[in-house]
């Protein structure tokens, strides 16, 4: 397994919805864009576990797969 971690330029509730719709299969990949305007697209099957941290000063994302 791999961790990935991303800090967010989005809050966490449309991090959250984004997570969710990949999960239960809406697209191949999920994609999010970094503070730094960065794409990354993350295969939703791959997704063991989903950490997302509060809307403060420390939005991070981690990943971890499978």
């Amino acid at each position: 397994s791999r961790e990935l971690v991303l800090d967010m330029a989005e809050d966490s509730a449309a991090v959250t919805a984004a997570i969710e719709a990949a999960i239960n299969g809406k697209g191949p990949l999920m994609w999010l864009t970094d503070s730094k305007g960065r794409k990354v697209g993350i295969p939703g099957d791959k997704l063991a576990y989903v950490e997302v941290a509060g809307d403060a000063a420390d939005r991070k994302v981690g990943f971890g797969s499978r």
